[in-house]
């Protein structure tokens, strides 16, 4: 399993390090020192795990997080254990205080041989759309989630954000749907109208509605118009 190492501190970069070299299940592809190195080595690299510190000069590890599309499997790592409860909200795969103890690590790695989520991508695999196996990381105030697209129903544009839908809530995030339209897999995710993406797999029911327009019902409750523009598009695709 690849992972980065991402810390502005050199000697707990190099004290993790040594530590990760009786894991061998673990292939340490690279190291960062900020946020804006890491997420230059993340896109390249394409590691499967990172170790994240929190509070680094200039972004915080979360703000890293938010700027990313596909986010990896994620430990944190950090001196400061007031952040333990936010990084357990945001369900990451453990937090580690520094200077990190061989035994807590080891811990750390039986957690992670026994996650199932964010699983290795196959070589050639980096650069597909983003499908409803990947997870991604949704901020809004103090809250913040990792959340696996499967369980994103439906994404709302709203002026300069977007709305996402899971569970029970209801985040916003900085980005225009348009953007977030040619990440997509257009197989699972489909635009339905100018201010809405569906998760095709969520679809509960569909009616004819005005003007040869449809309406879907989402699992969640929510119901959403398919434009006239893309109603025989998604007939199509859901063989009506």
């Amino acid at each position: 399993m690849k992972a980065i190492i991402i810390d502005d501190e050199r000697l707990a970069r190099k004290e993790l390090s040594n530590l990760l070299a009786e894991h061998k299940e673990i292939e340490l592809v690279g190291e960062a020192v900020n946020a804006e190195d890491a997420k230059e080595k993340i896109n390249e690299l394409k590691p499967d795990l990172i170790f994240l510190d929190i509070q680094m000069p200039g972004k915080t590890g979360f703000e890293l997080l938010e700027e990313l599309d596909k986010v990896p499997r994620v430990i944190f790592t950090t001196a400061y254990d007031e952040y333990a409860l936010k990084a357990f909200e945001v369900n990451a795969l453990d937090y580690l205080l520094k200077p990190v103890q061989p035994e807590r690590l080891s811990e750390a790695m039986k957690k992670l041989s026994g996650s199932k989520s964010g699983q290795t991508k196959k070589a050639g695999e980096a650069g597909k759309k983003l499908n409803t196996n990947d997870q991604v990381f949704v901020k809004d105030g103090d809250k913040c989630w990792f959340v696996k697209l499967s369980d994103v129903r439906l994404f709302e544009s709203d002026g300069n954000y977007i709305k996402v839908y899971f569970d029970k809530f209801k985040p916003m995030i900085h980005k225009s749907l348009n953007a977030l339209d040619e990440r997509l897999d257009d197989r699972m995710f489909f635009r339905v109208s100018r201010k809405h993406i569906i998760n095709l797999e969520w679809v509960d029911g569909i009616e004819t509605w005005f003007n040869g327009g449809l309406m879907v019902k989402l699992r969640g409750g929510e119901k959403v118009e398919v434009s006239r523009r893309q109603a025989a598009k998604f007939k199509e695709m859901m063989s009506l």
